[in-house]
């Protein structure tokens, strides 16, 4: 059951690798990054919708915890989302990534504090392992071609809390009600913050655009059905779990950009993929065993 629920949860990463190439692709058409985010988000939200009129009659929960629990993981999810894209802007993407894949540490230290789970060495060895890893993917270690601002910094680090925030959202969402009722508050919350900061006249235009299938697909595979996957597999295992085995994320998205976009990896990246690989092998062995 708990390899199921971590199967699950890199599942979902992988797709979200995979809708990052698909948003790179329209950024490189012009496309802004918060109208971007938006219909990935917006399409999700439709999915989320369907699921929860065909699940109407089942038994639901009504709880002020439900609801204040998947609003925060959709302001965790728009601001995840959100922040990253403006770490990119401000940096690059090598540090963005890099300080966004810092939120299992966050999950470890907010689970330590409130006594969810244990602290142990062979967690902190396992975040500290994916963490060189994407240090390494990144080429974050060539400090003579990064890019650096402080802002860029700050929105990188705010990128890392925000993912953060949404797994504890999700988590507790998922213990009290069902995964269908916790997506679809919290991508309607998602849709809200999102439509009161981004460009509304690009986003008008987006959908009649030849790139708006662009769009539909960023939002079915970087939302629609990684999000479902990964509230499914999230009930099946730990945050701290979670957080880690998300992180074939960037490696997904490695291979996405080697494969489709003329991409090329040395030797340090290919040394990180393979880490962070041999890493989320090693716990999914470990949490199923």
């Amino acid at each position: 059951m708990r390899f199921l629920g971590v199967g699950l949860v890199m599942l979902a990463a992988m797709f979200w690798g995979i809708s990052g190439g698909i948003a790179d692709i329209l950024i490189e058409r012009d496309w802004d990054p918060m109208v971007i985010s938006f219909y990935r988000g917006a399409v999700g939200l439709l999915f989320f919708i369907v699921w929860f009129l065909l699940k109407l009659r089942g038994e639901h929960v009504r709880s002020r915890g439900l609801y204040i629990w998947s609003i925060l993981a959709g302001i965790g999810v728009a601001g995840n989302f959100s922040f990253y894209f403006l770490s990119i802007e401000e940096s690059s993407v090598a540090v963005a990534a890099t300080l966004m894949y810092t939120a299992p540490i966050f999950v470890l230290l907010v689970s330590f504090i409130l006594r969810i789970e244990r602290s142990t060495w062979f967690k902190w060895g396992c975040i500290g392992g994916v963490l060189v890893g994407i240090f390494f993917l990144t080429g974050a270690y060539d400090f003579g071609e990064l890019s650096v601002s402080l802002i860029g910094a700050a929105f990188g680090l705010a990128a890392g809390v925000s993912y953060a925030l949404f797994i504890f959202g999700f988590k507790n969402a998922s213990v009290i009600g069902q995964p269908q009722t916790t997506l679809t508050i919290a991508f309607l919350t998602f849709s809200i913050v999102l439509f009161a900061f981004m460009d509304r006249g690009q986003a008008l235009s987006a959908a009649t655009s030849s790139d708006f299938v662009w769009f539909i697909l960023l939002g079915v595979i970087g939302a629609g059905l990684s999000f479902i996957l990964y509230m499914i597999g999230l009930n099946r295992t730990t945050a701290t779990t979670a957080s880690v085995v998300a992180m074939v994320e960037p490696v997904t998205a490695s291979v996405f950009g080697v494969a489709f976009m003329g991409d090329s990896l040395g030797l340090m990246q290919i040394l990180g993929l393979v880490l962070i690989l041999a890493t989320v092998t090693l716990l999914s062995a470990k949490q199923s065993g």
